[in-house]
């Protein structure tokens, strides 16, 4: 199977910079996006042969979720927990026979870090909401996962320390959720590598000199590591200020 995430920053901008070329050509079985920034009915998709599911923010402009894949889930969960619904749009979950994918978007901790306990205690959350639904079944989880787990994923390590995305706080909580039975499927399949990257600033030149960060993730279930073929990005893609990542896993059982 072929997953593919990516942060379109504005679907309808990406949209007009070859979003529909790229999707077409990876020809994935599940392709999520992240910071959709639209409304109900301000975007229609022409995606044969795909089920569309959508979370909309409630601000207008803001966050927001969407997952297209070939196969009908089971069932479809907006949220976290008990929680049906939650107002900037950020988690998607599809369930099918034999796993969950979970497509997120994670909050900011914004640049004075002013949000940085309501990051944590998402996060809190999240991994709890994770763990209960690997106990049932394996999990596929990705998005924009807004932290840069270790120094090999972002260009200036040291002069980004305490900033937002790259707090110890941020950071721990991403081992949390590792040592809870999860792979990070990059780091699994290429441990050391640098100067890989899934974001970089708007600001000149930035990421012509590729000074990124990666904050964007396929996170498995230890349960399929032997089944990850490939996690990688796509960096030559250009329309956001993110790349699109994709990750194949084969399965002994498919969707």
């Amino acid at each position: 199977m072929k997953y593919i995430s990516w942060n379109v920053n504005g679907i309808r901008a990406c949209v007009k910079k070859g979003f529909l070329d790229y999707f077409y050509a990876q020809d994935a079985d599940i392709f999520a996006i992240q910071e959709t920034k639209c409304q109900a009915g301000q975007v229609e998709l022409d995606l044969p042969g795909y089920y569309q599911y959508w979370n909309y923010a409630e601000k207008k402009g803001y966050s927001g979720t969407a997952v297209f894949t070939k196969k009908q889930p089971l069932h479809v969960h907006y949220g976290v927990g008990d929680h049906e619904t939650e107002r900037e749009g950020r988690i998607i979950t599809l369930e099918y026979e034999d796993f969950y994918f979970v497509n997120v978007y994670t909050p900011n901790a914004q640049r004075d870090l002013a949000r940085l306990a309501y990051r944590l205690q998402w996060e809190e959350e999240l991994r709890e909401y994770l763990i209960v639904l690997q106990q049932k079944k394996p999990v596929v989880y990705c998005g924009d996962l807004n932290v840069a787990h270790t120094a090999l994923d972002l260009k200036n390590a040291k002069s980004n320390e305490g900033n937002s995305g790259c707090t110890v706080e941020e950071r721990d909580k991403m081992s949390q959720l590792l040592a809870a039975g999860f792979i990070d499927t990059f780091r699994h399949k290429y441990p050391q590598a640098t100067d890989r990257y899934s974001w970089w600033s708007y600001m000149n030149k930035v990421r012509e000199r590729n000074i990124g960060w990666r904050i964007d993730y396929f996170i498995v279930s230890a349960s399929l590591q032997a089944h990850i073929k490939e996690a990688e990005m796509h960096d030559m893609v250009l329309g956001s200020d993110h790349c699109p990542i994709y990750l194949i896993v084969e399965r002994e059982k498919s969707i």
